[in-house]
């Protein structure tokens, strides 16, 4: 908690050079050659290196990846603690963890990007002016801002406000638990029209129905998307 209130009292628009990165867009405006893959940045202090994946080709890159999906090799239905601390494998499948999507957000401000592809190859994109977590205390509760179109629609109009929900830990509207219902933990309402880390199903085998892996406004939420990708790029600080 100390750690957060210190983060809190830095300027939003302090400008000073950073002797280590703080996020992937620090490690590629220092060197644009950089290739994807797993790097270490250091949004919680030096003495707190976090490995995450970074996307040095989309747009521009400078990517710092939290969620990734594209191969089935990892369990996402699993209990608050695991989401708030982070699971997977950093070259592979992977969830950040929420504290750490906490940490980047706090650090400076960020947009948002959702990666996916469907089965046949087609590939689609979503797009966010902003994007940041509140603390556990409020729900790590998210705030979006404008929607950019990429092609996949905005399947996150209904989340932008919501708090985080697993199968052990209810913060949605619904009378039910979404995160139980879906199968994976999300910013849900009522519950979904984005479901990233719901069950992964191998080109769309139904009937799963809505617990797999999905996004409405592209492909309906009976389609199994075959990667889908979450991630953060900060916007500059100075002119």
């Amino acid at each position: 908690m100390m750690l957060i209130f210190l983060l809190e009292l830095l300027p939003a628009t302090l400008c000073l050079p950073l002797s280590l990165p703080l996020d992937c867009s620090d490690i590629h405006n220092h060197d644009s050659t950089k290739p994807s893959g797993v790097y270490s940045i250091y949004p919680g202090g030096p003495i707190s290196p976090l490995q995450v994946y970074c996307d040095m080709e989309t747009d521009g890159g400078g990517w710092t990846v939290f969620q990734k999906r594209f191969d089935g090799s990892v369990n996402f239905y699993r209990p608050w603690d695991h989401y708030k601390k982070g699971f997977g494998n950093i070259d592979g499948e992977y969830w950040l963890g929420l504290e750490n999507i906490l940490l980047l957000s706090m650090r400076k401000k960020n947009e948002l990007r959702v990666d996916m592809e469907d089965w046949e190859g087609e590939k689609a994109h979503a797009q966010y002016l902003s994007f940041a977590v509140d603390p556990e205390t409020l729900g790590y509760a998210l705030h979006l801002g404008s929607f950019t179109d990429g092609g996949a629609g905005d399947a996150l109009k209904n989340h932008n406000g919501m708090k985080f929900s697993t199968y052990d830990k209810d913060q949605d509207t619904w009378e039910n638990n979404c995160a139980r219902h879906f199968m994976g933990g999300f910013w849900f309402l009522n519950c979904h029209d984005a479901n990233p880390n719901g069950l992964f199903i191998p080109d769309s085998a139904t009937p799963h129905g809505p617990v797999l892996v999905s996004w409405e406004t592209w492909k309906g939420d009976d389609y199994s998307l075959k990667s889908i990708s979450f991630k953060l790029r900060s916007l500059p600080w100075c002119s």
